[in-house]
């Protein structure tokens, strides 16, 4: 087969497809434009960003012959964050953590510790769904230094936890996000 004739048959089944879920996904399309909302949100409360766990120094982050000892504060800096409704938060991750993000009104005696993420990992994450409205990627296996953006559509005082089990229990890591009209 030429190429000419492979990129023929390549466009003509790509149409034929994009067709097909474009008629199928027309319902879908409305549902997921309802889910956008592109206003922009401008002024000095439209962002704020969240030291999620920082390096201490000094600190070789490249040793020879092994990993670097623990030099990670589990602390979210600053504890309170403040953005308007609509606003984000850019949560810059430094170490082995994950975000969960629960609704307004949730304490920290209202996650439960020894839900542990499936399949069990090490150390293991917490997976309480009940009132979490936001769990980040998962930290096992992947760069420990990250940035995650999450929208905060309505206003309220939600609790921000660290889901890798360890730092929940035995250092509290935790901050709140307090959103404003």
């Amino acid at each position: 087969m030429k190429r000419r004739e492979f990129v023929g048959r390549l466009g003509l089944g790509s149409a034929a497809i994009l067709a097909g879920g474009a008629m199928a996904g027309a319902g879908r399309k409305a549902a997921a434009k309802a889910q956008h909302d592109h206003t922009q949100v401008e002024g000095p409360l439209a962002a704020a960003t969240v030291s999620f766990g920082q390096w201490k120094m000094p600190l070789d982050r490249h040793p020879v012959g092994g990993t670097p000892p623990a030099t990670n504060q589990h602390l979210l800096i600053p504890y309170v964050a403040m953005i308007r409704a609509g606003g984000s938060v850019n949560f810059i991750i430094s170490g082995l953590h994950q975000i969960g993000i629960y609704e307004p009104g949730t304490e920290l005696t209202d996650i439960d510790p020894d839900l542990i993420a499936q399949p069990p990992t090490m150390p293991p994450t917490i997976n309480d769904p009940d009132r979490r409205l936001y769990r980040g990627i998962s930290p096992i296996g992947i760069a420990q230094d990250r940035i995650e953006v999450v929208t905060f559509a309505e206003p309220g005082l939600y609790l921000v936890v660290c889901l890798v089990r360890p730092h929940f229990v035995n250092d509290k890591m935790h901050g709140y996000v307090k959103v404003v009209e």
